[in-house]
């Protein structure tokens, strides 16, 4: 009977600080979008500051698995670089350690008082920063509540003989018993899939005295390589940068523990110099009061030194995984659609930094294919250049189809009242984008109207290519604002808007008279009518566009 109420007993423990850590990732989400949005747009080719990156949204996500899916995410997406990637990486795996910081520091009624402080404005606030709060505040007291749940657990267990002999091969202090403990470990941590589940079994463990410090510095470095199996599984169906950002981590974690390894008795004596108090200290209850601390610091100092002692060597890292996944041949013959990730896989907010990247190269192709278009209306009628125009159209149109359907897989996550209107403001840009191409398309095509015979000359013609060139320049001033940290001006954009209206009715009406007086045949009229409508159509879709990039770069409030 006993066993089985130690079971459940950990087994509930383990499903509230799961579901404590889910609440707090995502209520740390919701508050700090957009910072981790412009976190990301931030990045550089500075190696330091991608560390930095790295460590910043792990500490806002708290948790370093989130993270590394999002740069195997990013990197597939193509938003990000290798050695990018890796100095993300590095910088995640201390962001992770901070939790454990918390544990340590927690006293048993930490727990509830948070949940007290978050369950109010988690459940009744009517801003959404204040939900946001409440739900990050709640999910810290359920990590605490489920951590002291799993200590009650173990408490039994450490006057159970047949327990500690079954574990007592872990209990050695000789290099046996601690590989044995990093290998247990690891494997407990790709099976949880959460190196800050396994941290807290390991501190419980170790805080009920069931198993000594060295003993738990080793699980710990189990844990850093169990951890990397997360972004492994993520990077098995991406493209080949991903895959190489994905070994990177594992390639990292696991020289980080061979490393120590080899000098593990001296690691041992550090922490014991960095933490003051003795770390397998027994008190009178039978727990280890300062042995968390010790357990922490370990978890601290072990990413932070091996960041520090990897970071020069991040490029030949790079070199190292570039050699060891070479390229895939059938990737090159896929020019154009950046793959979009699995959303579900990673943070809402980068999942809208990469809709946001191929929304970007759609409107690029979108201006590459306006530039066409003048070239075959004012030029020849090339049929090379029309099949361009109609490839450009049919890439347009698959663009806006999996950027819709990512996004609505995107609005299935919870999200917070700010990312939802990014979302929809997104899949509004999409859609606005496809249409310009499609008029572009329309346009191309009446040109065919011209082969009778018939031509625009004179007047018309000049008029009609400084309109097309007017509105080229207006779509060109609308996506301005899609580019990084641009700012855009609505009111030149309203009023430029105002002034193509005017002179689309103006140049029409103009032609019509032209018609009047015999100078054109009156079969233009229909033609150079729907020439200047497909033009004036593609300026309200690019003005439309304007206002949800508008909304899209809004600062939450």
């Amino acid at each position: 009977m006993q066993n089985f109420s130690i079971i459940y007993t950990l087994l509930g423990g383990l499903g509230i600080f799961f579901f404590g850590m889910k609440i707090m990732s995502d209520g740390l989400q919701g508050m700090t979008g957009d910072m981790i949005r412009r976190i990301m747009n931030s990045l550089s080719t500075n190696r330091v500051m991608a560390v930095g990156a790295g460590l910043g949204v792990t500490m806002l996500v708290q948790s370093s698995s989130i993270t590394s899916v999002m740069v195997v995410g990013m990197v597939n997406a193509g938003l990000m670089t290798l050695k990018q990637a890796i100095g993300v990486i590095f910088g995640a795996n201390i962001g992770t350690t901070i939790t454990g910081w918390f544990l340590a520091l927690q006293e048993p009624h930490h727990g509830l008082l948070f949940v007290a402080l978050g369950f109010a404005p988690g459940l009744f606030a009517k801003g959404n920063r204040w939900q946001q709060i409440g739900k990050a505040l709640l999910g810290v007291g359920l990590v605490f509540v489920g951590y002291s749940t799993i200590i009650s657990a173990f408490v039994p267990l450490r006057n159970d003989a047949e327990f500690i002999a079954s574990i007592a091969a872990f209990g050695g202090e000789n290099y046996g018993a601690w590989i044995a403990s990093i290998l247990m470990g690891c494997a407990l941590t790709m099976v949880l899939q959460s190196s800050m589940a396994m941290l807290g079994i390991t501190m419980a463990l170790a805080t009920t005295g069931i198993i000594g410090f060295h003993t738990a510095v080793a699980l710990v470095l189990g844990e850093n390589m169990g951890k990397t199996v997360t972004a492994m599984l993520a990077a098995m169906n991406a493209n080949v940068s991903a895959k190489r950002a994905a070994r990177a981590h594992a390639m990292f974690n696991l020289a980080g523990v061979v490393v120590v390894l080899f000098v593990l008795p001296y690691f041992f004596g550090f922490i014991d110099w960095l933490i003051p108090g003795e770390a397998d200290l027994l008190a009178a209850d039978g727990t280890r009061p300062n042995i968390n601390m010790h357990i922490a610091a370990t978890h601290t100092m072990f990413n932070l030194l091996a960041t520090i002692a990897f970071l020069p060597f991040l490029n030949t890292l790079a070199s190292m995984m570039t050699k060891l996944t070479p390229d895939d041949e059938r990737e090159k013959q896929v020019p154009y659609l950046l793959l979009l990730g699995n959303p579900t896989d990673m943070l809402p907010a980068t999942s809208l930094l990469q809709a946001e990247s191929e929304i970007r190269k759609m409107a690029d192709i979108v201006s590459r294919m306006y530039k066409v278009t003048r070239d075959y209306w004012q030029g020849e009628d090339d049929p090379k250049k029309l099949a361009k125009i109609l490839d450009y159209e049919r890439i347009t149109d698959n663009i806006h189809k999996e950027v819709t359907v990512f996004l609505c897989y995107v609005m299935e996550r919870p999200l917070s009242h700010h990312q939802s209107e990014q979302t929809q403001a997104l899949i509004k840009i999409a859609d606005e984008l496809e249409s310009c191409a499609d008029y572009l398309e329309r346009l191309a095509t009446y040109r065919e109207r011209f082969r009778g015979g018939d031509t625009l000359e004179g007047d018309s013609r000049h008029e009609f290519f400084s309109f097309m060139d007017e509105v080229h320049g207006f779509f060109a001033l609308t996506i301005q604002g899609l580019e990084k940290n641009a700012v855009q001006d609505m009111e030149r954009i309203v009023a430029k808007s105002e002034e193509l209206q005017i002179w689309a009715d103006s140049i029409r009406d103009k032609h019509l008279d032209r018609i009047a007086k015999g100078a054109y045949k009156p079969v233009t009229a229909l033609t150079f009518s729907d020439m200047v409508v497909a033009l004036r159509k593609i300026r309200t879709h690019a003005f439309r566009m304007s206002q949800s990039v508008e909304a899209l770069n809004l600062e939450n409030e």
